[in-house]
């Protein structure tokens, strides 16, 4: 389980180490230390969805782009030692050391630019910034950079649901109704389960404390999650299996793909490009509820500070934010493009022409969904 807590001593100590040092990271002005390392390390805190998209698709398409170039991936499924990672950029960053990695596509991006331990990146070097919406680009931080988008949706089998809930409370007096029909993920496997819990705890919260557990670290609301979490609790007997939450989102979209549930939540993106590649069954729709939606957003890249490749890691940056990489991003996992549509195939710009990628209703701050994620563990599964 990953702790905020320790996140932000570690920043702190990253903070304290920065201030004393009084210099720039070593080799930050250039490509390498030698000038002559084309070779760059993408680390991956995610679902095998994206390690697909970077490995089978954009890196690919980069190195024929760019040649001369080769890039790895560092992958870790579902951020399971997000932890200790974000220890090792810490150190990485007070001691002036290579991190290993150029370049950071995970949930706690956001989080790490606060503490100053990526590049600051503008419209200057990335030009292509400026063709993303201005509160995307804030909500990055100092050094967080946006390159796709997505939301959380309610998928259903056409063969058992005639009509899907329309709003959450609806979808909760359906999953009572039918229960064994119904699943989510457990929130620290995956983003679509994430995304369930906390649109029910949002139902019993104001729209001032809502915005502020987005937005910064809140354990002080943290108590009005209650009710919520009486809510889920009391779905159990009524969630597949009496209480079986699998482990990731690729899991859910397996079982409601055999027939096993019928109904559950999950990301657009996924179940797009599963219908694409016929995964998923053409009996399989989706859906979005209301009052309150499902959760959505745009996923952040950063440069790690303490990189010694930094005008080549700006260089990946830089083309993943053309073109032809949002256009193989919006192909290949059906991640709502960044950069503005009119820069983009026809294609993409039909299928996401209502895609209003800068309003979508963002999720909790990285350190409140971590707590979030422990106190579900607590007190959800089982009771």
């Amino acid at each position: 389980m990953k702790s905020p807590r320790l996140i932000a001593s570690l920043a702190a100590v990253a903070a304290v180490g920065l201030a004393l040092a009084g210099c720039s990271q070593s080799g930050s002005n250039g490509s390498s230390s030698d000038g002559s390392d084309k070779t760059l390390t993408v680390f991956l805190s995610a679902d095998t969805n994206i390690q697909d998209l970077w490995q089978k698709t954009l890196i690919p398409a980069f190195e024929k782009d760019n040649p001369g170039y080769t890039v790895k991936v560092d992958f870790d499924l579902h951020g399971a030692h997000d932890q200790q990672t974000v220890a090792k950029l810490t150190a990485a960053t007070v001691q002036h050391q290579d991190p290993g990695y150029d370049l950071v596509d995970a949930g706690f991006v956001t989080q790490v630019a606060a503490s100053g331990l990526l590049t600051p990146v503008t419209a200057d070097q990335v030009p292509a910034l400026s063709d993303v919406p201005a509160a995307l680009v804030q909500a990055g931080g100092n050094g967080g950079v946006p390159y796709r988008g997505s939301s959380v949706v309610l998928a259903y089998d056409t063969k058992t649901v005639a009509t899907p809930p329309k709003t959450l409370a609806d979808l909760l007096a359906w999953i009572t109704a039918n229960p064994g029909r119904f699943t989510y993920c457990a929130p620290s496997t995956g983003g679509s389960g994430a995304s369930f819990v906390t649109t029910v705890l949002d139902q019993s919260i104001s729209a001032a404390d809502r915005t502020k557990l987005a937005t910064e670290a809140a354990p002080d609301l943290e108590s009005d999650w209650s009710t919520g979490f009486a809510t889920l609790a009391g779905l159990n007997p009524s969630v597949y299996q009496k209480g079986v939450y699998p482990n990731g989102n690729s899991q859910v979209l397996d079982l409601l793909s055999s027939g096993q549930i019928s109904m559950a939540p999950v990301w657009s993106d996924q179940f797009v490009t599963g219908v694409k590649n016929g995964q998923i069954p053409s009996n399989i729709a989706y859906t979005q509820i209301s009052d309150p939606s499902f959760t959505g957003g745009a996923s952040y890249l950063g440069i790690p500070a303490a990189s010694p490749r930094q005008a080549d890691a700006e260089k990946l940056l830089s083309w993943v934010l053309s073109p032809t990489a949002q256009a193989l991003v919006a192909d290949s996992i059906s991640g709502y493009p960044v950069i503005s549509l009119d820069k983009l195939p026809a294609s993409v710009q039909s299928t996401f022409k209502d895609a209003d990628i800068a309003n979508l209703r963002p999720g909790y701050f990285s350190a409140n969904a971590a707590d979030m994620n422990k106190a579900w563990a607590q007190k959800v599964p089982g009771k």
